[in-house]
């Protein structure tokens, strides 16, 4: 497999430092609010990453943080007149909600920042006495100027750093750089904690060195996250933690483009802001956003709109008709060596599109390639019962990486659903179309979309 390193700035061969095991970071949620849809974007590009890596062979060790601590979620907390806990809990439940509903799979550790304090205060205990860290008016600050290499993930000249300059918000511009900061003094409106460096709570940057190194060691494969965080966050994790352990922090990093709506950048106040709420309530299906969202290649801008998001139903929507008409023909025993051999070339493809640093579009084609070429030999009735069975088996792999058919396509309905169906079979029998196209529209309500064929009524689920 190839990645393309933020680090190195090249693509580059991948080489895992345990065989067949991959130990994957990524920058998880901020716990002050739902989540938005270009959240969702970073979110769903690591779990194509890690599902890809798995398809691949490897065992993947995943480690997401969940920041309930840090200005924004005090911010939060404060301005609501409730604890800091009682609002990170409501929105660490609705994240776990929200990823289930994308299909997005579960890390195996998702840490959370204030139970790590203490090793929040260890950390920088130690950095402070390498010479690293200083302490200024209670709290304590990196000093970027005493490490040589700040600036290598962002490209920045370190030559021209404004140092000396300290900063306590945990965001700031690419363009002043400052020395950050790793512990923040105790404030009469603020959450704090006692530790051996005094009274306080930890910079946001000091959570991730502290509980990526804590699960994964030191150091570790494969550290993600949107764009916008290679600079300040990555930069000063990496500073941070080689300063603290004196070794390489990740060997690569993968970061994502932006999501924008409808050309713009996404904002309540231009009214283009979407959590993946306020699309479900729109009645979107979770797996068009899903597919929306996974479709566009990592590395590049994803604009998000209702077209875009009509087109990517229709592309959906496009595999399950197939899926379906597949199920729902009458084939005969026997098998055609043809399949086997479009259905090899195509996983080769698809194989060979994820190792090209997850070129997902590629992957696509070839799904959508064997699609058409499966769909000629059903026409000429040259499709068996082995075939099928092939068929089926390459999908259910391919969605092993791609998450858009999470229902097994052989599940069996309910029995009133059945029931409605019969009811509604013998209306038409009947000639009584009111109250067959009643039926029609109670089980559309039920997410049951029901086709007339001339071979019978056939059902799919939306």
């Amino acid at each position: 497999m190839k990645f393309f390193n933020t680090l190195s700035g090249k693509k580059e061969g991948f080489r895992s430092i345990r065989p067949e095991k991959v130990y994957l970071y990524t920058c998880g949620p901020t716990v002050y609010d739902y989540a938005h849809i270009g959240n969702f974007r970073a979110y769903i590009f690591e779990d194509l990453l890690k599902r890809a890596l798995v398809f691949m062979g490897y065992e993947v060790k995943h480690v997401m943080n969940i920041t309930d601590v840090d200005d924004k979620t005090i911010k939060k907390a404060n301005s609501e007149g409730r604890s800091l806990h009682e609002v990170t809990d409501k929105y660490i439940k609705a994240f776990f909600e929200d990823i289930d509903t994308l299909n997005i799979s579960r890390a195996n550790h998702y840490p959370r920042a204030t139970e790590h304090i203490k090793e929040m205060a260890d950390m920088v205990k130690i950095l402070v006495q390498k010479g690293y860290g200083y302490q200024k008016n209670g709290s304590y600050y990196f000093d970027i100027s005493k490490f040589n290499g700040y600036g290598k993930l962002a490209k920045i000249n370190k030559n021209e750093l404004r140092t000396g300059e300290r900063i306590e918000s945990d965001e700031y511009e690419k363009k002043n750089a400052h020395d950050f900061a790793l512990w923040k003094k105790k404030k009469p409106d603020e959450p704090y904690w006692e530790s051996d460096i005094g009274p306080g709570r930890p910079g946001w940057h000091i959570e991730c060195s502290v509980m990526s190194t804590k699960y994964l060691g030191q150091p570790f494969d494969i550290h993600c996250g949107g764009v916008d965080n290679i600079f300040p966050h990555h930069e000063n994790e990496i500073a941070q933690s080689e300063s603290f352990a004196d070794k390489k922090f990740v060997n690569y990093w993968l970061h994502c483009h932006h999501l924008t709506v409808n050309g713009s950048k996404m904002s309540k106040s231009k009214g283009n802001y979407y959590t993946l709420r306020d699309l479900i309530k729109k009645g979107t299906d979770p797996m068009v956003i899903r597919y929306l969202l996974i479709s566009t290649h990592y590395r590049k801008m994803l604009n998000f709109s209702f077209e875009t998001l009509a087109q990517s139903e229709a592309s959906l929507q496009r595999i399950r008709d197939f899926l379906c008409e597949l199920k729902d023909r009458s084939v005969e025993p026997g098998e055609n060596p043809l399949v086997e051999k479009m259905k090899d070339q195509a996983m080769t493809a698809f194989a060979e599109s994820l190792s090209d640093d997850l070129n997902i579009s590629m992957a696509l084609k070839a799904v959508f390639d064997f699609i058409r070429k499966i769909n000629k030999l059903l026409s000429e009735n040259q499709i068996y019962t082995e075939d099928s069975k092939r068929i089926v088996s390459a999908f259910k792999k391919w969605d092993e990486v791609l998450g858009i058919l999470p229902e097994d396509e052989d599940t069996e309905l309910e029995a009133s659903i059945k029931e409605k169906i019969d009811r509604r079979n013998r209306a038409r029998k009947e000639k009584n179309y009111a109250l067959a196209d009643k039926i029609r529209d109670e089980l559309c309500k039920q997410g049951i979309i029901l086709e007339d064929t001339k071979d019978g009524v056939r059902w799919k689920k939306k």
